[in-house]
């Protein structure tokens, strides 16, 4: 069990969503940085997709109410246990009774805390991710508050040993980012100079940001006539364009549905920068192929993979820097 001391800003229960309900109406939600989740999961010997506790901007203060192994990763949020400092991307023994407490995001905006044995709360459609606007999964479907107590799983197998990530380990969280991106679906709605202002200008994410999108803001996209187009579905990562030619990318908890055209899709291996960005941070976009895409999300699998066998490798160690 583990006790919310001290609310932060908006912290959920989050894993890597529930996908397949989407023609229901059912958005997948899930970590907004899948990437930082997994690693946190990793550390502590759960399996990467176990639920944890996702932070944003201010990660507030929690209590251990039993001897836990626990991780952190994402952004760093100088983090804290019992006074003495915790890396943003490692894995500590927490005491029965500890207090981990964090501060405001130095960089990025969200962080994970993984507890072994995962966050054991009632799998709603498969996944026990909250999605809070309809008040589904998660802790009673709803944004963590002061004096949440949340249930801890049973943890298979043999425990890792406490690491600390190496810096060069640690993949970037927050700032400016290039998104890979695939043209489409309604990429023929824009024209060529349209196009080229969307791949080669900069846009600022501007204060409309969260886990349903963010509003970015820059040189007009130009388009061959009206925005508006029959609502057909959505994804998260696409790229809607409104009247006004700025675009929006679509995030965790994206709607199923949308009426704008959609110029293109962000990658799921970029998903994560995006979900670290803040204003007035600058974001561009890249053309990749779809081959160049399978690749890329063929490579994060292959590093999720490495470090789970790193991890396991230096089980049974003392805590002591990761390095390969």
């Amino acid at each position: 069990m583990i006790t919310l001391l001290k609310a932060g800003l908006l912290a959920t229960v989050q894993d890597l969503g529930r996908p397949g309900f989407r023609d229901s109406g059912m958005p997948v939600a899930g970590a907004m940085d899948r990437q930082a989740m997994a690693a946190a999961n990793l550390l502590v010997g759960n399996d990467p997709g176990a639920a944890t506790v996702e932070l944003t901007l201010l990660g507030g203060t929690w209590r251990f109410e039993e001897e836990v192994l626990a991780a952190v990763a994402g952004a760093d949020m100088s983090a804290t246990l019992d006074g003495a400092p915790v890396g943003p991307w490692s894995s500590f023994v927490a005491r029965a009774g500890s207090q981990l407490a964090f501060k405001s995001a130095r960089s990025g905006v969200r962080a994970y805390l993984a507890v072994r044995g995962g966050i054991d709360v009632p799998v709603v459609l498969g996944s026990r991710s909250t999605y809070a606007r309809a008040g589904v999964g998660g802790f009673q479907g709803r944004v963590l508050a002061t004096g949440d107590r949340l249930p801890v799983g049973a943890a298979l197998g043999s425990a890792p040993a406490p690491l600390v990530l190496a810096p060069r380990e640690i993949p970037p969280s927050g700032g400016g980012a290039t998104l890979r991106v695939l043209l489409g679906p309604q990429d023929d709605r824009f024209t060529a100079e349209g196009i080229a202002t969307f791949l080669s200008g900069g846009y600022r994410v501007t204060p409309q940001n969260d886990r349903m999108g963010y509003r970015l803001e820059g040189p007009p996209i130009a388009m061959r006539g009206p925005a508006d187009i029959i609502t057909d579905p959505l994804v998260p990562g696409a790229i809607q364009v409104p009247g006004g030619g700025q675009p929006i990318v679509m995030a965790a908890d994206a709607q199923t549905t949308g009426g704008y055209i959609k110029i293109a899709a962000v990658i799921g291996p970029d998903l994560r920068l995006l979900g670290q960005a803040r204003s007035p941070d600058l974001i561009r976009f890249t053309r990749i192929t779809q081959a160049e895409a399978v690749r890329a999300v063929k490579g994060e699998r292959d590093g999720l993979a490495r470090l789970a066998r790193r991890i396991a490798s230096g089980a049974g160690g003392g805590e002591r820097p990761w390095s390969p």
